[in-house]
């Protein structure tokens, strides 16, 4: 970066100024070293734990030494059953883990101040709703919150990538008339985990589908939570994203966004509720409730989106091509049914 002689706003030196105006953006001081705070550690103990239980109900061979007997909870807690959730925690955690590294490495890069992760332990069946960092000083530019923004979606996305192909490469190919009579929670397809299928597995035969281990299920849902990360709405990954790309225009965006979240659950496939003789039944049971929940989500948490401190600063040709790219992969990763149960 070069310094404009001739603004009068720049200072002798960072150490002068909080925020010292250079041509192509700002530069405020190196922030400091950073120390996680003891909440921080015992949430990312607690997820740990959330997600271990989560890894042994994902785990195939669990219900294989309980088959013939009901299963409570004191069965998850028994050490040899907690070593089966160990690759799915790991997993995720790794996933979810490098994710945030990737947004905290970037923002220390342009002298943000931001925290480590906070995760967010939720006990179901993936233990977890992700993790979070805080941004504690404005952005100075739209360069550097496209930096910051993209850099989390892109790391996680190449590990869950690894871990769902490394998943299908082991997967147990079942004939679905096995589950006949039993409840069976059933995930949906992207064109990226379609296409990974196709290519490690080949064609499935009719009747026939794929049983993920913990490690490629653990890869399914950081695809899907890359896609939550990248709805381009207020101040989710994607929302900067396009703030970076389109500036104000960004608020017109995330509008249409948060009603297509509306929209996919009310009308969204599939489309089998409109010819069933109960319709209304059948409708309800096709949708996932999740677009709704986040839809919601999106209006509390608001739409809009702060300015960055020079709001003049331009993304550069090269920024631009990853950016479209990114947005291609949201796209490429859309599930729109994600989860689905089916009756027994």
């Amino acid at each position: 970066m070069r310094t404009d002689p001739t603004d009068n706003s720049v200072a002798s030196g960072p150490s002068s100024h909080p925020d010292v105006f250079y041509e192509r953006g700002w530069i405020a001081p190196e922030p400091g070293p950073i120390q996680p705070e003891r909440i921080q550690i015992l949430l990312f103990l607690a997820t740990c734990v959330t997600t271990t239980l989560a890894g042994i109900q994902a785990s195939p061979i669990f219900y294989d030494r309980y088959s013939n007997q009901d299963i409570s909870w004191h069965h998850l807690f028994l050490p040899e059953n907690l070593l089966l959730g160990l690759p799915f925690s790991a997993t995720l955690l790794l996933i979810l883990g490098v994710h945030e590294m990737g947004h905290f490495l970037a923002a220390r890069r342009w002298r943000v101040r931001a925290t480590l992760p906070y995760f967010i332990p939720l006990p179901t069946i993936i233990g977890t709703m992700g993790a979070v960092i805080r941004i504690r000083s404005r952005i100075p530019n739209r360069v550097a919150l496209f930096d910051i923004g993209v850099a989390g979606p892109l790391a996680g996305f190449v590990i869950a990538v690894l871990a769902l192909a490394y998943g299908l490469s082991t997967a147990e190919i079942v004939d679905t008339s096995r589950l006949e009579g039993q409840g069976t929670l059933v995930f949906g397809d992207s064109i990226l985990t379609s296409t990974l299928q196709y290519l490690i597995v080949g064609k499935m035969p009719p009747g026939h589908d794929l049983m993920l281990d913990p490690i490629g299920f653990a890869g399914w849902l950081g695809l899907f939570v890359t896609v939550l990360n990248l709805l381009p709405i207020g101040q989710f990954d994607g929302g900067h994203l396009i703030y970076a790309l389109f500036g104000e225009r960004h608020d017109r965006v995330s509008k249409l966004a948060i009603g297509c979240l509306f929209g996919m659950w009310a009308l969204g496939p599939e489309y089998g509720w409109l010819s069933d003789e109960d319709p209304f039944s059948a409708w309800r049971d096709s949708r996932w409730p999740g677009w709704l929940i986040w839809g919601c989500i999106s209006i509390v948490l608001g739409r809009s989106h702060p300015s960055t401190i020079d709001t003049v600063t331009a993304l550069d040709t090269r920024r631009r091509w990853i950016g479209v790219a990114t947005l291609v992969l949201f796209v490429v990763c859309f599930i729109p049914n994600p989860i689905r149960w089916i009756s027994p």
